[in-house]
């Protein structure tokens, strides 16, 4: 199946060295990977493992030390500011920390505003502006007229990761990274965020990568699982074929390491 679709992204012995000499860190070590549109990819790994760092690289928020990445088929390239901010209308991220996320002194409005602008609808009339952005906010159930006129921080955390995800819906980007994007908020908006993401892959056909620890979410999401350790992939197949019969010790730990309610838990391996 996936070799019909198109490749969107992928990567060739990609490598980030943080430092020199004895003091440098191997942070991702020649990773290959190819990801299909439409795709849902999970990037599992604990702590340190390396899967942040390769998501800004994605992103192009750090430079590769080694190794190339190929966007659409072609060698990206985001030599300069210009290409860069084309380069983000096609990929574009939610983070762990929705608090870090936004300019402190930028209004919910100019979050939103700069959505459009980048899409090219700078000189669309006011009313149409507050339509779409009216639009994204009820998509992620907000209201845009309890938030004009905020700030990010006036909101809770819950409701910057929809913010969030609304500025995903004005820029229907091809390419969707989350990295832990549930990981901050409570289970009952944890499951109402996982399914805006959803249904937002379907409504746009968008490539979504979640960065996460969460061996579970990465079964229950994804069409592909790729395992991280020590910068590597050490495992990588369908979410059945990693995590239904894995064939490394590491991926078998992460998933012993799953609380199971109905087994006495294992606590030796902590």
């Amino acid at each position: 199946m996936a070799n019909e679709k198109k490749v969107c992204l992928s990567g060739s012995k990609l490598t980030k060295i943080f430092g020199l000499g004895r003091q440098k860190t191997v942070a991702v070590d020649h990773v290959d990977f190819t990801f299909y549109e439409g795709e849902i990819i999970s990037i599992v790994g604990e702590s340190g493992s390396g899967k942040t760092t390769l998501a800004k690289m994605l992103l192009g928020l750090i430079s590769e030390t080694e190794g190339e990445v190929f966007f659409q088929g072609k060698k990206r390239d985001i030599s300069s500011f210009q290409k860069k901010r084309e380069y983000w209308k096609s990929i574009q991220a939610i983070f762990q920390d929705p608090f870090s996320s936004y300019n402190i002194f930028n209004k919910i409005d100019a979050v939103l505003l700069d959505c459009i602008y980048m899409r090219g609808g700078r000189n669309l009339p006011q009313a149409k502006k507050v339509e779409l952005m009216s639009e994204a906010c009820s998509f992620v159930n907000l209201k845009y007229e309890e938030l004009t006129n905020k700030y990010p921080f006036e909101l809770s955390g819950g409701q910057m990761q929809r913010l969030m995800i609304a500025r995903i819906f004005l820029l229907k980007p091809k390419i969707l990274l989350a990295d832990e994007p549930t990981s901050m908020i409570d289970a009952c908006s944890r499951a109402t965020i996982l399914d805006m993401l959803m249904k937002l892959r379907n409504e746009t056909g968008m490539t979504l990568i979640f960065i996460t620890h969460d061996i579970g979410l990465a079964y229950y999401v994804s069409d592909s699982v790729y395992i991280m350790e020590h910068g590597k992939f050490v495992e990588s197949g369908t979410a059945d074929e990693v995590i239904l019969r894995p064939k490394e010790s590491y991926t078998r730990r992460l998933i012993s390491d799953v609380p199971k309610i109905y087994e006495e838990w294992d606590l030796s391996t902590v």
